[in-house]
């Protein structure tokens, strides 16, 4: 059986307990504190990470992009999830928080390693206005992304089919995240070859976002949630 057919039928044993469980979170309180300090963690880990290499360009056949569109999709991933097993507000509760302390290390990481070059300690006595118009734009981007993602992921998560929920709400989610922030960060930005590439750069990050999103990430929602799921009888703390 190829493993595109196997994976499909794996997953269908997710149906029933999607549709029990689409007005319930399936984690205790305790459990629910746990998990959203680790998801807390991990937004903005992904957040400093993509800020740091959003600013490094790469070419991609031919077209610009950076490398900063391969690792934001793991933030949609995790909110989908929250989503999925907490609920909408919690996973709000995780937006609220990560905001912030994400807006301040993404400053201070972008300026140590501006380009990916160490600019020492020294660096962050001295205002950057290009690295904070980047971190305010991942700000804005996180927030209006995230909202979206959580409120189209929650209006179809009762669907049957389980897949519609991730893929919707990555494909509405990561346009709106990619955009606000190229937008935000790089218009007339003093960065001539951002100011003059935002555009493209944007459209092709978006496009890479998609695909790595569609054909990794989505099905990479289904394995996990079908191990979390099958875990529940078996650990107490998931009961």
């Amino acid at each position: 059986m190829p493993a595109a057919t196997r994976l499909g039928a794996h997953m269908g044993s997710l149906a029933p307990i999607i549709k029990k469980d689409a007005q319930m979170p399936l984690l205790t309180a305790s459990a629910q504190r746990t998990t959203l300090a680790a998801l807390i963690a991990f937004h903005i880990l992904i957040i400093i990470a993509s800020n740091y290499l959003v600013q490094l360009p790469i070419s991609l056949f031919g077209w610009h992009t950076t490398w900063g569109a391969f690792s934001f999709p793991f933030i949609f991933l995790a909110t989908d999830l929250t989503v999925r097993l907490l609920g909408k507000g919690p996973a709000r509760q995780v937006i609220a928080r990560v905001m912030l302390p994400a807006l301040v290390a993404s400053y201070v990481i972008s300026v140590l390693f501006q380009e990916a070059v160490f600019r020492g300690a020294g660096a962050l006595l001295e205002f950057n206005s290009f690295v904070l118009r980047i971190s305010l734009a991942s700000f804005v981007a996180y927030v209006l992304g995230q909202i979206l993602d959580i409120q189209v992921f929650d209006r179809l998560r009762k669907k049957r089919q389980w897949w519609i929920a991730p893929t919707a709400a990555m494909i509405v989610g990561n346009l709106l995240d990619t955009f606000a922030f190229f937008s935000v960060a790089f218009w007339n930005s003093s960065n001539p070859f951002m100011a003059a590439n935002w555009v493209e750069i944007a459209l092709v990050d978006y496009v890479i976002k998609l695909a790595i999103s569609l054909m990794m990430f989505v099905p990479l929602y289904g394995m996990l949630l079908n191990s979390i799921v099958r875990l529940l009888p078996k650990r107490a703390a998931l009961v």
